[in-house]
């Protein structure tokens, strides 16, 4: 049992056995650093029920804890306010639980019920950009910390594989590309196939511009540009099967795809399973039909099909055309359907889109409820939002987009020039450097956006984000290379399994190992609210902490062995925890820096 269940059972009984009331919940907090306690009893929320002064009813239990309670070593009162002082005996008995638990603060995994989590979700006529990049760290933290919480968990992205922005490139390639492949042009497939997108918009414009010159409107002009309308024929016809349309459709995004898993290799982020919108597409058209029959939807003169959503404050939403063609609704509708059918075990899912799609899942989520499905209220839209740089908004149609990998490469190259600058890295081989060098960039950048509140739009710095001071990536990383080197030093030490109760703590340690005891509730924490920040800036409290201890406490150079030694293996334990934590965010962790 948990420290604070404990202490809330305990204040349940002492406030029934000295006041003969039942509170259905107690509140904490930790205590002021300016006070001495470990733990805040708040004494003001019981004044509903109980009548009286908040000090003598906070000293009247404070008593009883202290008498009944073996972890409760003395209490303090200020004015409504109870500081609990638990007993050096609590915390060290806490460490030698958790000194050789490889994964402390893990949950033990649920098989039962699976969540499953789509990020990424790109189209197949681009790179990934910066935006991708927030998409993807989010998504893939956010499965990492509900395994960690003690869920099963299904990673997937479905590929926007068609449609005309699709066909775009296709058809820019088949005019002005001469047969160019990755291979002959040097370049990522995913690169390739976004020059043509670009090379399209290029002409798109030229014969708009053409157009009006001959006195055509503009609005006219868009629609009427022949490379347009030659790019509505081939969607046409890659929806009719056309054999040469198709073939080279499978030719570019097998292209895209072998870029795309580059990225996501250097990216360090992964899926356990691929949906193809060219497969999901068809989807969701007979739920429309069995959901009009039902009367959850309903039909209007000219045939097509919605729902009426004004009742939940929202309003009517189409979900079938006229023609009898889906909608993205559509789409999506079948796909979370499928998405179970294929996995059975799954009873939620995690949706990683920016937030200009919140009011899109909000309508998806009600029509799945309405439809009857029990797993639809158990369905989260992680919306996040946008990400900027210093020098401004991206548009990928015009060629100015951020790309992901040259975004990742960048971060490789400003970390390797701070870590030359600081001079750290005498007795590296080039290849440790170049090594390290990816760590620390790729582990500030992800850090940067992950400790970010996911609902906020970010600016992201690139050399802020490298910074070795601060709330960074860098700075948790030096410190556990730090901790790496103590142990390599403290290595031929004899090292105690377990530390006797009556060892006399310092202050600074019994801080530190307040903070360890913190992760397994931030982890819980950090689940339920699908935010990796919680798990960053918790880390980051950590690290302060411990660079606290280890400013005012000698580690090595303390004379007494058991001291030595537990002081050892406390700078281990938070190193693993260190560890632990960035797993989560997909952040590795150096042995050295």
């Amino acid at each position: 049992m948990q420290l604070q269940e404990v202490l809330e059972q305990k204040v349940k009984e002492g406030v029934q056995a000295i006041f003969g009331v039942q509170l259905s919940s107690v509140e904490f907090q930790p205590t002021r650093k300016d006070f001495q306690g470990d733990v805040t009893v708040v004494i003001f929320p019981m004044l509903r029920m109980l009548k009286g002064n908040p000090v003598q009813i906070g000293n009247q239990i404070g008593e009883y804890l202290e008498n009944h309670v073996d972890e409760v070593s003395m209490y303090n009162v200020v004015k409504g306010f109870l500081n609990l002082v638990i007993s050096e005996k609590y915390y060290i008995e806490f460490f030698n639980a958790i000194c050789s638990q490889k994964n402390y603060g893990y949950a033990k995994g649920n098989s039962k019920d699976a969540i499953m989590v789509e990020y990424s979700s790109p189209n197949t006529n681009k790179p990934l950009h910066l935006g991708h990049i927030r998409n993807n760290l989010l998504g893939y933290s956010v499965a990492e910390i509900l395994k960690a919480a003690g869920h099963k968990v299904y990673k997937t992205q479905i590929i926007n594989d068609r449609g005309i922005h699709i066909c775009k490139s296709m058809l820019a390639w088949q005019k002005f590309g001469d047969g160019e492949t990755p291979e002959s042009s040097g370049l990522k497939g995913d690169h390739l196939v976004g020059k043509y997108y670009v090379a399209f918009d290029q002409a798109y414009k030229a014969e708009i511009a053409e157009l009006v010159a001959e006195g055509m409107q503009k609005d006219l002009a868009e629609k009427e540009a022949p490379i347009l309308v030659e790019a509505q024929e081939m969607l046409r016809k890659w929806e009719a099967g056309n054999d040469e349309i198709v073939a080279l459709w499978k030719k570019m995004n097998g292209w895209v795809y072998e870029g795309f898993d580059t990225t996501y290799k250097n990216m360090g982020v992964d899926f356990d399973t691929l949906y193809y919108e060219s497969d999901t597409y068809l989807l969701g058209r007979d739920v429309v039909k069995d959901g009009l029959e039902k009367g959850v939807f309903f039909k209007k003169d000219d045939g097509s099909v919605w729902i009426d959503l004004t009742d939940e404050g929202l309003d009517e939403k189409i979900v079938l055309r006229s023609d009898g063609t889906a909608v993205y609704m559509t789409q999506d509708i079948g796909t979370a359907i499928q998405r179970v059918t294929d996995f059975p075990d799954i009873n939620g899912m995690v949706y990683t889109v920016g937030n200009e799609q919140d009011y899109h899942f909000k309508v998806l989520f009600l029509i799945l409820k309405k439809l009857g499905y029990s797993w639809a209220g158990k369905l989260h839209h992680l919306s996040y939002g946008m990400v900027d740089l210093p020098s401004g908004k991206m548009k990928s149609r015009e060629g100015t987009v951020v790309d992901a990998d040259d975004l990742m490469d960048n971060m490789t190259q400003t970390a390797a020039s701070i870590s030359e600058e600081l001079g750290k890295l005498e007795g590296y081989s080039d290849k440790e450097k170049q090594k390290l060098y990816k760590t620390i960039g790729l582990g500030a950048l992800k850090y940067y956006i992950l400790k970010v509140d996911p609902k906020k739009r970010i600016l992201f710095n690139p050399e802020e984000s490298v910074d070795f001071q601060g709330n960074t990536g860098p700075f948790i990383q030096y410190t556990y290379a730090r901790i790496q080197s103590i142990l390599r030093k403290a290595d031929d030490m004899a090292i105690t399994n377990a530390f006797e109760t009556t060892l006399e703590l310092h202050q600074k340690e019994k801080e530190l190992l307040k903070q360890v005891q913190l992760f397994p509730e931030t982890v819980q924490m950090a689940a339920e609210q699908y935010s990796p920040a919680l798990i960053a800036n918790y880390t980051y409290d950590l690290v302060k902490e411990f660079n606290s201890f280890y400013q005012q406490v000698s580690i090595l150079g303390e004379p007494n062995e058991t001291k030595r030694q537990f002081r050892v293996q406390l700078a281990k334990k938070v190193g693993g925890v260190i560890q632990n934590a960035f797993r989560l965010l997909g952040v590795e962790v150096p042995e050295r820096m």
